[in-house]
């Protein structure tokens, strides 16, 4: 069944989403790598096709290694390969993107917080949640991935 295309059909609501977007992606003073990852990480748990590839495509072009791409689900067995502040990025990401799972809890939010401050942990938190929202549209919606056979 074909569905909506989300953006055309309330374009007030696709200026909004993205005025957030645009907000996390250039406003936050987080490093452009560390907003993608975190992207990645959360569309791989929503399971949005659409996002996975192009935050997948964002990072390679970032400079990211296909070594350490293809293990970003896995992260915490290869932590070796992660930064403090992107394990801390993608441990935050997990709990607040489980959030009915988890309720955020204190020691998530401790451990996050002492690594990245207040203002950089709200930002962060704002990060996932706007790729939550856009997750929500792509899978509802059916946005497929540019990627071909």
């Amino acid at each position: 069944m074909d569905r909506a295309v989300w953006f055309q059909a309330s374009p007030e609501g696709a200026k909004a989403l993205g005025a957030l977007h645009h907000f996390v992606s250039k406003g936050t003073g987080l490093p452009s790598l560390l907003t993608h990852l975190v992207f990645l990480r959360v569309s791989q748990i929503n399971g949005c096709a659409h996002c996975i590839d192009i935050h997948t495509r964002d990072l390679l072009a970032e400079g990211m290694s296909v070594d350490k791409l293809v293990l970003v689900p896995v992260w915490q067995e290869a932590q070796y390969l992660f930064t403090e502040q992107e394990r801390a990025a993608l441990a935050w990401s997990e709990e607040v993107t489980r959030v009915s799972e988890t309720h955020a809890s204190d020691d998530a939010y401790a451990a996050a917080l002492a690594v990245f401050g207040e203002k950089d942990l709200v930002d962060l938190t704002l990060t996932i949640a706007t790729m939550s929202a856009i997750n929500r549209m792509g899978v509802s919606f059916r946005m497929k991935p540019r990627a071909k056979a």
